[in-house]
């Protein structure tokens, strides 16, 4: 029999977000993890606040709403106000009614200068690694390291000479989109600059890419379960992979224990090698093997059998960039400047241990 359209809707009706939430959606080990986490930051969110004024929103609704962006490649601040008006997950997971009112995307922008002084994004990260520490979700003996280029919010016609007594006085043909000939102009980090975002350096993946606008991302994972336990930005340079991956061993390192660290070609230098063993760490690095030159480690390393668990497990580090860049839109910062880039990358490496513990808690269930 046809069903047929009723024109008249329900004049009444009780219900509330939770009700509309299966019992068994994904995310609600996530929506646990997270507010445990944001639980142990209540101090820190004290602080942050006046004990006079006008109520703001809750510092927690801006971390977890960022969450949401992330896990669900939500594009933009504004388009998540826009579907937070309807989507009813959105509202069960920020802990908000069906009748409460939104807020503003101007919101996130007032609040980013609080939360960036009190380093909130990474307190978070803390928060979640911790968690899964609690879990023994996480491996103490075996880590990997790895780098990726994270491209900035700006043009290269931002990409200037820094001495602007050396640009041309000639007014732009097109002030929204001018023509820029860099023809017979060579262009490096020392002698130019973004005028958009001063931060981001001109680097390329390799040869036979195009030089980009970028930030440098670093990972350190554990091999047991592919978690971060720590995630980094810094401006793209030379030496910055190696440098990033050795602060990110010593700060994580637990004192006086022998751990391995496996690595691609790019981290088969003396100095990081020396770097790690100086902080007990052996390095189980991809060896790079020409007629110039030979690998820095040697078969004391390479023979024993952890070394090829290592190289075979390292390659897991990337699935997590490929998620944040594809899931997390993290591919290309929508922010300018340092301090907000490394913020969204806490909170999008967040969400991406948020999302594996919960997959992994649900299963051992």
């Amino acid at each position: 029999m046809r069903g047929h359209e009723s024109k008249q809707t329900t004049m009444l009706s009780i219900a509330s977000p939770e009700q509309c939430v299966r019992a068994d959606h994904p995310l609600r080990k996530v929506k646990q993890l997270a507010d445990e986490a944001l639980a142990r930051l209540s101090p820190t969110f004290d602080a942050m606040y006046s004990e006079m004024g006008r109520p703001s929103i809750p510092p927690e609704r801006l971390l977890k709403s960022s969450v949401l962006i992330a896990l669900y490649s939500v594009r933009s601040e504004r388009l998540f106000c826009e579907e937070l008006e309807y989507n009813l997950l959105y509202r069960w997971f920020l802990d908000m009614s069906m009748t409460e009112e939104g807020f503003d995307a101007s919101t996130f922008s007032r609040n980013r200068e609080r939360l960036l002084e009190h380093d909130v994004a990474k307190l978070f990260f803390v928060e979640v690694v911790e968690a899964a520490r609690k879990a023994r979700l996480l491996s103490h003996e075996h880590f990997t390291v790895d780098g990726t280029l994270i491209e900035a919010w700006a043009s290269l016609k931002s990409f200037k000479p820094k001495d602007e007594s050396k640009n041309k006085n000639e007014p732009p043909d097109d002030p929204g989109n001018p023509t820029v000939n860099w023809h017979g102009e060579k262009r490096s980090n020392e002698t130019h600059e973004s005028k958009t975002d001063p931060d981001a350096k001109l680097a390329r993946k390799s040869h036979s890419h195009e030089a980009k606008l970028c930030y440098g991302a670093h990972a350190l994972m554990e091999n047991r379960n592919g978690l971060l336990v720590d995630f980094a930005i810094e401006p793209s340079q030379g030496v910055s992979e190696r440098d990033a991956a050795l602060a990110m061993l010593e700060e994580t390192l637990v004192t006086g224990q022998r751990v391995t660290c496996g690595g691609d070609k790019g981290y088969d230098t003396g100095n990081f090698v020396e770097g790690c063993r100086k902080l007990g760490v052996t390095p189980h690095v991809a060896q790079v093997i020409t007629k110039y030159r030979g690998s820095k480690i040697d078969e004391r390393t390479t023979r024993h059998e952890g070394y090829a668990v290592s190289q075979r497990i390292r390659k897991r580090v990337e699935e997590i960039f490929g998620w944040m860049k594809t899931v997390g839109g993290f591919r290309k910062t929508r922010y300018r400047g340092l301090e907000r880039t490394r913020m969204a990358g806490m909170i999008v490496g967040a969400a991406y241990n948020l999302m594996r513990m919960a997959r992994m808690l649900t299963a051992a269930a």
